[in-house]
């Protein structure tokens, strides 16, 4: 294994992060991490409740960044309007709002109880 492509992998990586926030849902995704994991500490959730927020909110931003690359791949593909193209795009985002909802459902049934009973 050569140690220098691998740590350079990592720069690559991180960079498709921050290409991603060029996207308005990965900023809103990202703030909305932020405001939950402020209302977690705010609320003083439990090791349980703190794993199934990390993993809804990494599962929420890495179907974003999957979307990200496969609607840049569409327009590399497809820079004309074409059904299929959309049909792609249109999947992919669908997929990101299926997670969101749910991780919104999941949020909703870990602050309520706290918050309102």
């Amino acid at each position: 294994m050569n140690v220098r492509k691998f740590i350079k992998s990592f720069g690559f990586a991180f960079y498709g992060i921050v290409m991603s926030f060029e996207q308005q849902n990965m900023r809103i995704h990202f703030l909305s991490a932020i405001i939950v994991i402020i209302a977690g500490l705010w609320t003083g959730l439990n090791q349980v409740e703190w794993l199934v927020l990390i993993l809804i909110i990494s599962i929420v931003i890495g179907a974003e960044l999957i979307n990200t690359a496969i609607e840049n791949v569409v327009d590399l593909a497809s820079p004309d309007i074409h059904p299929l193209a959309k049909r792609a795009k249109d999947a992919a985002a669908g997929a990101v709002l299926v997670f969101a909802l749910a991780s919104v459902i999941i949020g909703l049934l870990i602050f309520i109880p706290k918050w309102f009973i």
